[in-house]
């Protein structure tokens, strides 16, 4: 399919597209049964609501951290495998974890689940839900790609309520020079006929549009990975591709207004970093966000690259900022999530975050410097 013919999509084309999400999630399951499924720490379902479930990990620590995955797949990438799971890392320093899932809506098409559902009223929920299981005071929240757009906005919205915000990899400003996504939206007069076409946009009709606006990424670098992989001598790189692999093929549809707000607000008139996006009644910008603002950026990246990123973090109203760099892994199959299930990622880049963390506890702001590998730019 070409972006020429993505705004006449008939029924044949939907039903096409449905039947192809579902050959993926059977090879998903396929590579479950070869042993490739996610190594989950156990957890609790504290809150439910339609298209959320409220993880709770373990019932000790103090401080509370919300981690807010993108609403495409499913949010295991977070704890794929205890060596590589950030979640872990969390329980590790002492903080008392929460993840938001992001579960399918069920039934019709998703019509109320836009930004103001997924950025404020479920994200609000969690919050709440997160007080009265005993965590008092404001959370850190945590979001990567999507999910990071979700946590941006949501602390924009509620900059008091925050107490610290941590964007991994999330694209907020869309520059048509820079967004390898740009000729895609272009192409597209109207996401909302997109979205009435389906319903709810299936997962298999956002990875085609992937891999045509960056093929390097998405496909060329994935091969690549996988080969380094294989040369690994312990195995583990490629036991973990693998994982991500399986990982890949567990997406779920997209209720149909949220892939319009996206696609429209966001990507064709970059609404937030404008100051113009309105979310439930109110109008944010990068400078409503005024909690401490810690930003990971992959300066090799043509999916989310640093003008995507760093117009956003300089804007932001936050006094004290932390800009960090991925330099990439091997065993992660796609570069983009590396930040969650690297190894360097882990050896580095989330020591760096969390000593930064312990600074903004300790009142000594961003005087606390990464590990070694990880370049930081601090404000």
């Amino acid at each position: 399919m070409t972006t020429s013919n993505w705004n006449a999509l008939g029924p044949l084309g939907v039903q096409a597209l449905k039947n192809m999400d579902r050959s993926r999630q059977a090879r998903g399951k396929m590579l479950d049964r070869a042993g490739y499924g996610p190594q989950e720490t156990p957890h609790t379902a504290l809150y439910e609501a339609p298209g959320l479930k409220l993880r709770r990990y373990g019932d000790t620590g103090t401080r509370p951290v919300l981690i807010v995955p993108a609403p495409i797949k499913r949010s295991y990438i977070w704890d794929l495998a205890p060596e590589v799971s950030v979640v872990r890392r969390w329980l590790e320093r002492g903080w008392r974890v929460y993840l938001a899932e992001w579960v399918p809506v069920d039934g019709g098409d998703g019509a109320d689940f836009g930004f103001d559902a997924y950025a404020d009223g479920l994200l609000s929920a969690c919050r709440r839900a997160m007080a009265a299981d005993g965590a008092q005071e404001p959370p850190v929240i945590a979001g990567h790609s999507l999910g990071g757009i979700l946590t941006a906005i949501h602390s924009a919205l509620y900059p008091d309520e925050v107490r610290a915000t941590i964007l991994l990899e999330a694209p907020l400003h869309f520059e048509p020079a820079s967004c390898c996504f740009n000729p895609l939206v272009r192409a597209v007069s109207d996401a909302k006929a997109i979205a009435d076409a389906f319903g709810q946009v299936p997962g298999v009709f956002l990875n085609m549009m992937s891999a045509m606006a960056e093929p390097q990424a998405f496909q060329w670098e994935r091969m690549t990975d996988r080969w380094l992989s294989m040369l690994d001598p312990d195995r583990q790189a490629l036991a973990n591709y693998m994982r991500v692999e399986r990982w890949t093929h567990d997406e779920f549809p997209l209720p149909g207004r949220l892939f319009t707000d996206i696609v429209e607000r966001l990507y064709r008139n970059d609404e937030l970093m404008r100051g113009q996006l309105r979310v439930s009644g109110r109008t944010v910008g990068p400078g409503d966000l005024r909690a401490p603002l810690a930003s990971v950026a992959d300066p090799r990246s043509k999916v989310i690259p640093l003008d995507a990123v760093l117009p956003f973090h300089e804007a932001a109203g936050s006094d004290d900022k932390l800009l960090l760099h991925y330099r990439g892994d091997v065993g992660v199959n796609l570069q983009h999530v590396g930040v969650l299930v690297g190894r360097n990622a882990h050896a580095t880049l989330w020591p760096a975050i969390f000593g930064w963390l312990d600074g903004i506890e300790d009142g000594a702001g961003a005087g606390h410097g990464p590990a070694q590998g990880a370049l930081a730019i601090a404000k």
